[in-house]
């Protein structure tokens, strides 16, 4: 049975609303929850950047659900920290925990000064920082010299069941290095031909039987105007291709790249309608192409609005779909 979880983005809402927000979608049927790690938001509409580290315990000791983070180690984060934020978590709450990892952004890793990496040589830093902390939480003293640097590190608080390491991807060449090495894969909703591809790299790099899980931008409201209005005050920042994203440095940055994208250009990037059974139907591909988990993340924000409809018109017929594929 495919899952469908709610995304609380960190970038548009107090900690303590997303706290409720959580609870909510709980109470309506979503079954996981995830969330980014952002210093900065995308954008000065969105306003918000809370630190997601402090989230997280507050967030799983107030509900039930299965959790994820998407973290970039190796720049802003030491990995040995990584490791023991995540170890921590994953003791307090016995497999509820997974860390998704990518190569990150300049966006929120250049806080530290330190030198923006080529695309190479963050995957190969990201790497190491997967490699650390693995061997953190199977107990050993690490030491090593790379693109990170450790030097006798050792956890004693560990988890009996280590998180699961999901590797984050976007373009199906990154999809295929991550397969090779992640318990899963996490990408985003793209238009259904490039996805297949970024599936298809992900099980020829190794990923054949692994998890795969998608993180689905959307928007919802009464009309479809409205819906597609709020949707590019939001999100359309987000449009942009992954080397863009990954490149540029500031919410300010951000804001200007989009100063001429239109509204009706965010009907290919986000899901947008007013009604559930549309809503059905498009997450209905997603789910014949194997993803075992749908993170959606309402990009606008009538969160209520949005968590009520889809608990009661749209989670219970996608649930449904899987028993019966």
């Amino acid at each position: 049975m495919v899952e469908i979880g709610y995304h609380a983005s960190h970038e548009q809402f107090k900690p303590s609303t997303l706290i409720k927000l959580v609870q909510t979608a709980e109470q309506a049927g979503f079954t996981r929850i995830s969330c980014s790690d952002h210093f900065h938001p995308w954008s000065e509409r969105q306003g918000e950047s809370g630190f997601a580290w402090s989230w997280l315990g507050a967030a799983m000791q107030v509900t039930s659900l299965p959790f994820i983070v998407v973290c970039a180690p190796g720049q802003r984060y030491h990995p040995a920290i990584i490791a023991q934020a995540a170890a921590t978590l994953a003791e307090m709450f016995p497999e509820r925990f997974s860390i998704c990892v990518g190569s990150g952004q300049a966006l929120n890793e250049l806080i530290t000064g330190d030198r923006w990496l080529a695309k190479a040589q963050r995957n190969q830093r990201l790497k190491e920082c997967v490699d650390v902390m693995r061997s953190l939480w199977a107990g050993e003293t690490v030491t090593h010299y790379g693109l990170v640097q450790v030097e006798e590190a050792k956890l004693y608080t560990r988890a009996i069941v280590p998180p699961k390491i999901i590797g984050a991807a976007i373009t199906p060449e990154t999809a295929k290095w991550v397969g090779g090495w992640a318990d899963a894969l996490i990408t985003i909703a793209q238009p259904l031909p490039k996805l297949k591809q970024v599936v298809e790299a992900f099980r020829q790099g190794g990923g054949a039987g692994k998890p795969m899980y998608l993180k689905v931008q959307l928007s919802y409201a009464e009309n479809a105007a409205l819906a597609r209005e709020m949707a590019h005050d939001q999100w359309r920042t987000n449009i942009f291709q992954s080397a863009v994203l990954s490149d540029l440095r500031s919410p300010q940055q951000f804001d200007q790249m989009a100063e001429l994208v239109q509204p009706e250009e965010m009907d290919e990037f986000v899901l947008i309608s007013a009604e559930s059974g549309q809503f059905v139907e498009w997450l209905q591909q997603y789910v014949d192409l194997g993803f075992d988990a749908l993170y959606l993340h309402n990009v606008n924000r009538e969160q209520e609005q949005f968590i009520e409809a889809f608990g009661k018109g749209v989670l219970p017929t996608i649930a449904r779909s899987r028993l019966y594929a």
